[in-house]
């Protein structure tokens, strides 16, 4: 083990870790924008659930490379190839946990809420929302740690951050930069799920009696 590569390479690896902080907040965020109303639907007409969910299953079995591939007519060797795959496979687990949320909120808990003067939409933010949150942010942790690990694929396309260690590595047949890859994604990865735990906890102070 060459243990000098590491000291030498500190900014370059601080570089593509950010890199892949800002790709997974940013493809997690549009996929919480996309899968929130999606969700809202699927569960308020329960005809259009099936066709939903199925339909974010189905994008789901499309290989990421090949998805990536796809893109790229539109998008080209960009940042936003990126974002719009990994946007699209989290929408998998984002709809889903959304609306399994919505469906878990007691319904004695909507006809309270409806008693006390609540509009649909008004209930929906105030009341059901937060009572699903729980199951709402373990999908949101399921989804942000699905989207680091498959970040690294994006190296296809030359934006896969931290998976770029991992190229470097292959054509060189140099293990410390795999080593590397390796270490800084599972560090993130349990960073970024101890840190939306967190988040968890301070949104929903009542879990904690």
């Amino acid at each position: 083990m060459r243990w000098s590569w590491f000291a030498s390479h500190v900014d370059e690896m601080a570089e593509l870790t950010l890199q892949h902080v800002i790709t997974t907040v940013i493809s997690v965020g549009c996929g919480l924008l996309i899968a929130l109303p999606l969700a809202v639907l699927a569960h308020r007409i329960p005809r259009l659930r099936g066709l939903i969910l199925g339909i974010t299953s189905v994008i789901f079995t499309v290989p990421s490379i090949a998805l990536f591939i796809l893109l790229l007519p539109f998008t080209g060797l960009s940042l936003t190839t990126t974002v719009i795959g990994l946007t699209l496979y989290s929408l998998v687990v984002l709809v889903r946990n959304i609306v399994e949320g919505l469906a878990s909120v007691p319904p004695r808990v909507r006809e309270a809420a409806r008693a006390m003067g609540y509009g649909r939409a008004r209930a929906l933010i105030a009341v059901e929302l937060p009572l699903a949150l729980p199951v709402i942010m373990a999908g949101v942790r399921i989804a942000t740690i699905m989207t680091i690990s498959l970040t690294s694929v994006a190296l296809v396309i030359g934006q896969g951050a931290l998976g770029q260690l991992f190229a470097d590595g292959l054509q060189r047949n140099f293990a410390e930069p795999i080593i590397a890859g390796i270490a800084l994604t599972l560090l993130l990865a349990m960073v970024a799920d101890v840190a939306l735990v967190g988040v968890q906890r301070g949104l929903t102070p009542w879990t904690r009696r």
